[in-house]
């Protein structure tokens, strides 16, 4: 638990850096290019298709007729855009977690390397076409898994539920062996893979949680079509944003999952390498980058003793 908290945190504190601000912006780009490339060319097409699917439906226009009785006869005017909407955001938030995974998460996990595990031997368990494949992978099974699972998204609770946790299984996948591709030979990483499979699995639900949250802004595109083009890209940075801290999350804990591995596998306590505090590496011969930053910030402020003071 200690572990899965201070990653966050740390994870947290690393999104302020301005090198991982830059980091989030070249994803950032390309999916902004794309989302306002196919809006549009097909938003239009869309936006018909989804409208004479409504009207040709009894069934909703039973329902039509009881909102105008009611008074919420407006809501049809939104509810096409809508329905658009949220059938796109799975395919952006896919694409997204790609990009993230391809551009952004290999620059993310070596800066969370020469910063807090600088001795950490890399194993190269996996190349960089493994690491594609593994990802399209994982991505076609969650994007089956999410059209088996629509019908039961009819039943409230499991919409709260089925997506978040189908997004994180893929994020858990996908970011996970990422961090380890570098680091951990491939016995090192199915080993940590399947220790830590329950956090690990935990922590990408969460992120899929967080990923949800841009979906709100896509909505208010719909009702609010003059900020359209505004709230696009930032729901998009928004996405890019989840998934950095997401990949900062994952790159903490692995690889302070996998230093402790490599410590109880020499006979040391991995208990001492996992939860550590900062600035205390649990191994003397190894230096933390942070700590020896941070002391020496300190210590500069501090007055000398045999300093005479300054008037």
């Amino acid at each position: 638990m200690n572990l899965f908290l201070s990653s966050f945190w740390r994870a947290v504190a690393y999104c302020l850096h301005p090198r991982v601000v830059l980091l989030s912006l070249l994803p950032l780009v390309l999916m902004v290019a794309l989302a306002l490339g196919a809006g549009y060319f097909f938003w239009d097409g869309a936006l018909a298709a989804v409208r004479a699917w409504l009207e040709a439906s009894s069934f909703v226009n039973a329902v039509w007729a009881w909102l105008h009785s009611v008074g919420a006869g407006g809501l049809k005017t939104v509810l096409a855009p809508l329905i658009v909407i949220f059938a796109v955001t799975p395919l952006i938030v896919v694409l997204s977690l790609l990009l993230v995974s391809l551009l952004a998460t290999p620059a993310l996990t070596e800066f969370v390397a020469r910063r807090r595990f600088p001795q950490l031997a890399r194993q190269r368990g996996a190349s960089w076409l493994v690491s594609l494949a593994w990802s399209l992978g994982a991505t076609l099974l969650a994007l089956l898994a999410l059209v088996i699972s629509v019908p039961m998204w009819l039943v409230p609770p499991l919409i709260l539920v089925l997506p978040p946790l189908i997004w994180g299984w893929l994020t858990y996948r996908v970011l996970a062996f990422d961090v380890l591709a570098g680091f951990a030979s491939a016995d090192e990483r199915r080993e940590l893979l399947r220790t830590h499979r329950g956090w690990l699995l935990g922590m990408g639900v969460l992120c899929g949680y967080l990923g949800a949250a841009p979906s709100l802004l896509w909505a208010s595109g719909a009702m609010f079509a003059a900020a359209f083009v505004v709230l696009v890209p930032l729901a998009v940075w928004i996405y890019m944003l989840v998934f950095s801290l997401s990949s900062l999350w994952f790159a903490h804990y692995c690889l302070a999952a996998l230093q402790a591995q490599r410590a109880q596998a020499n006979g040391q306590s991995p208990t001492a390498s996992m939860d550590t505090p900062v600035g205390t590496p649990a191994d003397p011969n190894v230096i933390d980058v942070e700590a020896v930053t941070w002391r020496d910030d300190v210590n500069s402020t501090l007055p000398d003793p045999g300093r005479p003071p300054q008037p």
